[in-house]
């Protein structure tokens, strides 16, 4: 089952300790639910409430995805704060600022779903 954890982190809506709450296998065959230890929380969820998921879980894995890109797009924080503090001095800490014409061009080029 693909996005196997995501659907996890759906059903539950929050996300587990994948160590000890939640332990998640695949022998080859496909991953699958080793061990629930928090069924005091929620029941073991079944493959069919799982499979419900599947779609929320591809957006929610593409997003991650489209979030790590941006990350190493908009360049380190030191970076980013030299060119606010470049458009402080200019009088441009808005729109039309080069931070947030760079950050801008970051997102639209990695939109979220």
């Amino acid at each position: 089952m693909i996005n196997l954890d995501k659907r996890v982190i759906l059903y539950l809506g929050r996300k587990p300790d994948f160590l000890t709450e939640v332990r998640l296998r695949d022998d080859g065959s496909g991953p699958y639910i080793k061990e629930w230890n928090i069924s005091s929380e929620k029941a073991k969820p079944t493959d069919d409430q799982l499979n419900a998921l599947a779609s929320q879980a591809q957006t929610l894995e593409n997003n991650e995805v489209i979030r790590n890109t941006r990350r190493v797009s908009y360049g380190n924080i030191g970076e980013q704060l030299d060119l606010l503090y470049k458009d402080l001095v200019a009088g441009k800490v808005d729109a039309t600022g080069e931070w947030a014409k760079k950050i801008k061009a970051v997102k639209d080029a990695n939109a979220k779903e």
